[in-house]
C-alpha cells in the first residue's frame, strides 16, 4: 500500500476500476488474497484507513460490484472484519444490497456456511443494517413455508436456506422477536406441514430441525416443539447455528458486592450440604427413617437358585397358530409371543398345510397387531407374511393385490404390502443358496457307481485317495460356489404380482388418492413395480410387462414429488434391463424415441440431482442398445 506525502487530497475511483475489472475476470482469489488481510490489518484500529476501504468499494462500478463483494464475503475472516471493510455499503448501494440480500441467498446455494455466517453476521452489527437483516429472514421463511419451492427445488438449496434461517435466529434480539412473533408461528406452521409431506427423508428432517428452532426462539418460556428423528452430522450442524460463539453466554466480571445476588438469581438454587433450605418437604425424624428402612431385615429371603423359567409350547400346526392369532384370551399372551416367533419357519416346513389356509393366514398376519412388547415383531410379521405367499404364490397374490386399493387400510398397511411383494419375488427369482465348495482345476471321475452299495463308497473313495496322491498338480485353482440350479419360480407368477397393482392407481377412494396427497404410497408403488420389472427378467410376461410398465411411466412423467421421478426413472432403466432387445424395438419403438426426448429434458432441467442421474443412466443404457444393434448384422 503506497502512502501519500504532504497530505494532498487523492481519488481511488482508478483503483477501484482496476479492482472491479481483475474480480470480473476471476482473478478474486489472486487479488482479494493479498489485499483483504492486508486491509485487515490496517483498519484493526485506524478509522482513516476504514474510511479509505469503504471507498475503495463505494467506488466500484455496478457492473462489477457483485463480484467485489462477494470476493470481500468469501475471503473475510470473520463478521466483524467484514463490516470494517465494507461499511454500510449494502445501505448506500442498490446493487451491493441486491448481491447480499438476494442473490447470494436466494438465487444461489453453493455457498459454504461459513460465506453465510459471515454475510448475515455483518448484517446483524450496525443498526441501518439489521432492517435488512429482518428483510432476509422474512423472505427466507416465505421461500421455507412455500410448498411449490420445497417441491421445484433442489434438497441442496433447501438445506442452504434453512442454514441461512437459523443463522438469523441466532442474531435476533427479544424486541425483534415479539415484534414478528405472530409471523414466525405462521412461518413456522406452513413451512413444517410443506417438508413433513414431503416423500425425502431429508426434506422431512429438515423441517423439523427448522421448526424446533423456531419454536425455541419465540417460546421461551412455555412449551416447544420436539420431533423424534435420529440425528446426523448434518442436523447437528443446523442446531449448531442457532448457537452464538461461546462469548456471548460467558458472565460478565461483577463487583464482588454484586456477583453473588445475580449469579444465585441466574443459576438454579442448589443447598449445599451445610446449609437446610428454607422451603422443603417435611422430612422424616432420622429414628423413624432408618427403622423403617430396617424393618425389613427381619425377613427370610426365598431360595431361588432351582427356579426355572417356564417354557411355553410354541404351536406344531398351522391351525393352531391361526387359533392363538385370533385368539382374544389376556392369559394367552405368552403362547401368542411364542406363536409369532416360530410361525415363519413353521410355514416353510409345512407347504401343504400352509396352501389349505395360506389367504386365511395372509389376512390374520396383515391385520395383526403388537400385543406384546416384544423384540422385531414387524420383522417377524414380515418375514412370515413372505413365507407364507412364497409357499402359495397365486392365491395370496390374489388377495395381496386386491387389498392395496381397498378400503378401511392405512397407508402404513399398503406400504407393508408392497414391501412384502417384493421381498417374496426377491426370494422367487433367485435360486437358493448351497454351501458346495468345489474347485476348479479339479475334475469329477467319470466312473458311474450302483447307488446304495456301501462297499463302492469305500472303493471311490481309496481310488480317489490313491489318484490324488500320484497325481502332480501345479495349479488347483480357485475355489468357488457351487450354486444349485432351478428354475426360476418367480416366472409363472410375475403377472400376479404385477398387473394387478399398475390397474387402479388413477382411481383415488375415500381415504386413499395416489394422485393427491398420498404420494408417498406413490413413490413407493412405483419403486416395487421397477423391481419387480427387474426381477422378470426373462419371464414369458416380461414384454407385456414393459409395454404395461412404459405407459404408467409417460402417465407420471411431470410428477410434481421428487421421490415419484426418481421411481419413474428406475422404472426405465429395469425395462431397458429386462425387456429383450428384439422385443423393445418391435413393439415399443415409437415409445422409446419420445422418453428419449423426456429423458434428455429431466437431465438439463430437472431440480433433483438423482433424477439427473438417473435420466443420464438411462440415456447411456438406450446408447448402448443402438451399438449392439449395430454390431449384430442385418
Amino acid at each position: 500500500v503506497c502512502f501519500i506525502p504532504g497530505g494532498l487530497d487523492c481519488s481511488i475511483s482508478f483503483v477501484s476500476h482496476v479492482l472491479g475489472k481483475v474480480c470480473i475476470h476471476g482473478r478474486q482469489k489472486e487479488i482479494l488474497g493479498v489485499l483483504v488481510p492486508r486491509l485487515t490489518d490496517l483498519t484493526k484500529s485506524d478509522c482513516i484507513w476504514q474510511r479509505i476501504c469503504w471507498r475503495l468499494v463505494e467506488c466500484v462500478p455496478d457492473r462489477w460490484m457483485g463480484a467485489v463483494v462477494l470476493g470481500f464475503v468469501q475471503r473475510a475472516p470473520g463478521a466483524d472484519v467484514l463490516s470494517r471493510l465494507l461499511g454500510n455499503l449494502v445501505v448506500k448501494n442498490k446493487k451491493a444490497q441486491f448481491v447480499v440480500t438476494q442473490k447470494i441467498l436466494l438465487l444461489q446455494y453453493g455457498h459454504t456456511t461459513a460465506v453465510l455466517q459471515n454475510l448475515l453476521g455483518y448484517l446483524s452489527l450496525d443498526g441501518l443494517r439489521r432492517t435488512l437483516l429482518l428483510r432476509v429472514l422474512q423472505e427466507l421463511l416465505e421461500i421455507w413455508s412455500s410448498s411449490s419451492a420445497v417441491k421445484h427445488s433442489p434438497a441442496e438449496q433447501q438445506l442452504y436456506i434453512s442454514k441461512a434461517i437459523l443463522i438469523c435466529l441466532s442474531h435476533l434480539k427479544e424486541p425483534e422477536i415479539e415484534s414478528c412473533r405472530q409471523e414466525l408461528l405462521m412461518s413456522m406452521m406452513e413451512g413444517m406441514k410443506c417438508h413433513l409431506d414431503s416423500s425425502l427423508p431429508q426434506l422431512r428432517r429438515l423441517g423439523m430441525v427448522v421448526a424446533e428452532s423456531i419454536s425455541l426462539k419465540i417460546n421461551t418460556e412455555g412449551p416447544v416443539l420436539k420431533f423424534e428423528y435420529e440425528e446426523d452430522d448434518e442436523t447437528r450442524e443446523l442446531k449448531s447455528l442457532l448457537v452464538q460463539t461461546p462469548s456471548l453466554y460467558v458472565v460478565p466480571s461483577l463487583p464482588d458486592d454484586d456477583r453473588s445476588g445475580k449469579a444465585s438469581a441466574a443459576l438454579p438454587l442448589v443447598p449445599e450440604s451445610n446449609e437446610k433450605p428454607h422451603t422443603a418437604a417435611p422430612v422424616m425424624p432420622d429414628e423413624e427413617s432408618d427403622a423403617e428402612l430396617d424393618s425389613d431385615d427381619d425377613f427370610i429371603p426365598y431360595d431361588m437358585s432351582e427356579d426355572k423359567e417356564l417354557k411355553i409350547k410354541a404351536p406344531v400346526y398351522i391351525r393352531d397358530c391361526i387359533e392363538v392369532l385370533t385368539g382374544s384370551r389376556s392369559e394367552d399372551v405368552d403362547k401368542w409371543e411364542a406363536t409369532v416367533k416360530t410361525l415363519e419357519s413353521l410355514v416353510r416346513k409345512n407347504p401343504a398345510a400352509t396352501r389349505e389356509v395360506s389367504v386365511e393366514l395372509a389376512k390374520i398376519l396383515l391385520h395383526l397387531e403388537e400385543k406384546t412388547c416384544i423384540e422385531g415383531f414387524v420383522e417377524l410379521r414380515q418375514r412370515a407374511q413372505v413365507a407364507v405367499l412364497t409357499t402359495d404364490p397365486i392365491p395370496v397374490a390374489k388377495y395381496l393385490t386386491s387389498q392395496f386399493y381397498s378400503l378401511n387400510y392405512s397407508l402404513c398397511q399398503r406400504m407393508d404390502i408392497l414391501d412384502v411383494l417384493v421381498l417374496a419375488a426377491q426370494e422367487l427369482s433367485c435360486p437358493k443358496f448351497h454351501g458346495k465348495i468345489k474347485h476348479s482345476g479339479a475334475q469329477k471321475p467319470c466312473i458311474q457307481l450302483l447307488r446304495g452299495s456301501d462297499s463302492s463308497k469305500d472303493w471311490r473313495r481309496i481310488v480317489d485317495e490313491r489318484i490324488k496322491s500320484k497325481t502332480r498338480r501345479f495349479d488347483m485353482g480357485q475355489s468357488r460356489v457351487e450354486l444349485a440350479s432351478r428354475p426360476n419360480e418367480f416366472n409363472s407368477v410375475a403377472g400376479y404380482f404385477f398387473f394387478p397393482l399398475i390397474q387402479h392407481f388413477d382411481r383415488p377412494l375415500t381415504t386413499f388418492d395416489l394422485l393427491g396427497e398420498d404420494h408417498l404410497v406413490l413413490g413407493r408403488l412405483v419403486h416395487t413395480l421397477a423391481i419387480l420389472m427387474y426381477l422378470a427378467v426373462n419371464t414369458v410376461t416380461v414384454t407385456a410387462m414393459g409395454k404395461a410398465l412404459l405407459e404408467f411411466v409417460w402417465a407420471l412423467r411431470f410428477h410434481t414429488d421428487s421421490y415419484v421421478r426418481q421411481g419413474l426413472l428406475s422404472c426405465i432403466s429395469s425395462l431397458l434391463l429386462s425387456v429383450p432387445t428384439e422385443q423393445i424395438l418391435a413393439d415399443m419403438t415409437e415409445e422409446l424415441l419420445e422418453t428419449q426426448s423426456w429423458l434428455g429434458d429431466v437431465m438439463e432441467k430437472d431440480p433433483d440431482g438423482d433424477c439427473r442421474r438417473l435420466a443420464l443412466q438411462n440415456l447411456l443404457l438406450m446408447e448402448n442398445l443402438k451399438k449392439k444393434l449395430e454390431v449384430v448384422p442385418s
